[in-house]
């Protein structure tokens, strides 16, 4: 049995104060794989301690000076890719595809990092004022479960970039993942303070960092639920925060979409990283009209997208409860269903799950599921569809689907989304990522990403 004793504080790895053991499951053979030893409150604080130290130092190195580190980081990671990999698959049971495109996003944040701090100018004059982009200070970010290097990667490549030392708290059920991804960052040989990683819970070390007076800004990723309570612990001493939260995004379909096409990204949308993603398009909806000629290609498309188990027991109990619910609530079921799929005798494995006759007030169609299961809502006309979109407390990310690009983009520009993608296109990594309503604050990625993280100054001359 592996036992994950060390936290990397101060440019080293050291035994955390805390003494609380955490277990370790493999969710495709629900076996207990390794232990972890959970920082405290005491360990949170000798993280921000060093990272304060460090504060000046990092404040004061130039744009190349950063873009090095950055890049020597890239290097550490990709070096890694391998391990990282077979590490997350272990741990976290993701599908083949996305754990490849997980970890490969894990390197490459740093160069994208790289890319917008070339580019950026932290001076520029306004009037009679002469004003600066500082650092805002000490970063604590706090990071989930379901894409935890890619994750780990992200926050610390924008706050390095702004100057500002990071502390990071990782999910706990991701321990193994964390030490693997931070003995590459270690290999990189960026000075003692510049990151520190702290695994422990989010009620212990998240609320620390949370409310600690030397962090300047919070980051975090994960719930609503979570992320109002770190909201109200921040507002005590005024920090920044950018929350990145739920999501229930719609994936709409517009009449003039080509059906098959359209059934295959709705489905891959869905069903993205087994569901358990908050930029997952759960909603999908269709034209009445279309809706006999549509279900058939959509319940093939689903069969056909590989979906890993559930990261635990507990999230495996809570998507099969909602399963239960959308038949409760009187939705019909297109493909899916309770229990373990065909063949699966062990492992926290769903059944891609597909509902129709779904009302957009339904608790399936309104709250994050964050697993396997897709409401099907059907519209009369464009409008009532635009409606229903934003019928949401959220708005992370949506989709449309159309045959003809200036439709899609006139639709786009009226749902209430941070971010809409169309026909299915890929990942920018540049663009500013993040929510309306209750899907956050703040933008993370790229030129927004970085400004998140400086305080302009204003000398103003006589």
């Amino acid at each position: 049995m592996r036992i994950i004793d060390r936290i990397y504080i101060d440019g080293q790895f050291v035994t955390p104060h805390g003494s609380e053991l955490g277990d370790l499951f493999n969710p495709t053979t629900e076996q207990r794989i390794a232990r972890v030893r959970l920082a405290d409150a005491e360990d949170a604080r000798a993280a921000v301690a060093a990272a304060r130290r460090a504060l000046p130092i990092l404040a004061s190195t130039s744009k190349e000076e950063r873009i090095a580190m950055l890049r020597r980081l890239h290097d550490a990671v990709a070096a890694r890719s391998d391990s990282l990999a077979a590490t997350m698959a272990e741990e976290y049971g993701a599908p083949a595809y996305f754990v490849a495109a997980s970890v490969q996003r894990a390197a490459t944040v740093f160069l994208d990092a790289a890319e917008t701090l070339k580019a950026f100018s932290f001076e520029q004059t306004i009037g009679r004022a002469q004003v600066t982009l500082m650092p805002l200070g000490v970063v604590a970010a706090i990071t989930p479960w379901n894409s935890n290097c890619g994750f780990i990667c992200g926050k610390l490549a924008a706050a390095l970039a702004a100057g500002c030392p990071i502390v990071i708290k990782p999910s706990e059920m991701s321990a193994l993942q964390t030490d693997a991804v931070t003995e590459a960052l270690h290999e990189a040989g960026l000075p003692p303070g510049f990151f520190n990683i702290v695994t422990g819970t989010g009620p212990v070390v998240g609320a620390e960092l949370s409310a600690h007076p030397d962090v300047a800004k919070v980051s975090f990723t994960g719930s609503t639920a979570t992320g109002r309570a770190i909201l109200r612990a921040a507002s005590e001493s005024f920090k920044r925060v950018t929350l990145e939260l739920g999501g229930k995004g719609p994936s709409l379909i517009l009449a003039d979409a080509d059906l098959g096409q359209a059934a295959k990204i709705a489905a891959g949308a869905g069903l993205m990283n087994s569901g358990q993603a908050c930029v997952a398009g759960t909603r999908i909806l269709v034209p009445r009209a279309k809706l006999d000629e549509f279900l058939p290609l959509l319940t093939a498309a689903v069969a056909a997208v590989d979906v890993g188990p559930m990261v635990s027991r507990k999230q495996w109990d809570r998507v099969q409860g909602y399963i239960r619910l959308g038949r409760e609530e009187g939705a019909e079921i297109l493909t899916g269903g309770e229990g373990r799929p065909e063949g699966r005798a062990h492992g926290w494995f769903v059944r891609p799950t597909v509902f129709t006759g779904v009302r957009n007030d339904m608790r399936i169609a309104r709250e994050e599921i964050f697993g396997p299961v897709l409401s099907v809502i059907v519209y009369d006309d464009e409008e009532e569809a635009i409606a229903i979109a934003n019928d949401t407390a959220y708005g992370l990310q949506a989709y449309v689907m159309s045959g003809n690009a200036d439709h899609a983009r006139a639709v786009a520009a009226r749902l209430d989304s941070g971010r809409v993608v169309i026909n299915g296109a890929g990942h920018e990594p540049m663009a500013p990522f993040g929510g309306f309503k209750q899907s956050g604050i703040g933008r993370e990625f790229g030129h927004y990403g970085l400004m998140a993280h400086l305080e302009p100054k204003a000398v103003i001359r006589p």
